[in-house]
């Protein structure tokens, strides 16, 4: 691993323990923030951190993407990989959006969730 990245992995790692043991939406906010690196690693682990987090937890910090379209086409899939309630509804809002990345994502949420 790139000695650069261990700082960024090391920096996701804390907030995804700080978010499991407190719930603190900060920390997991922080995991969110980070799917929009450039470093194609760094987003793959906080990926990763946000679904081991589990739906309960990471629903919320996933929702407030959603409504700041915060890394929306990243943030469809990992709530049809969750499984979060209420994923379906908010897929197909998004599958006719005009950036086709997201439209995309939303059809292929959809998919993952049985539902297309």
């Amino acid at each position: 691993m790139n000695g650069l990245l261990l700082p960024k992995v090391g920096g996701l790692a804390a907030a995804h323990a700080a978010w499991r043991v407190t719930g603190a939406r900060s920390a997991g906010r922080v995991l969110v923030r980070a799917l929009s690196s450039p470093d194609e690693n760094v987003r793959t682990v906080a990926g990763m951190l946000l679904e081991k987090g589990g739906r309960r937890r990471a629903a919320p910090v996933l929702y407030e993407a959603v409504e700041r379209r915060e890394c929306l086409d990243v943030v469809l899939l990992i709530l049809a990989d969750l499984e979060v309630p209420g994923a379906a509804g908010v897929l197909e809002r998004f599958t006719d959006d005009p950036d086709p990345e997201v439209a995309r994502s939303a059809r292929e949420g959809l998919r993952i969730l049985g539902t297309d």
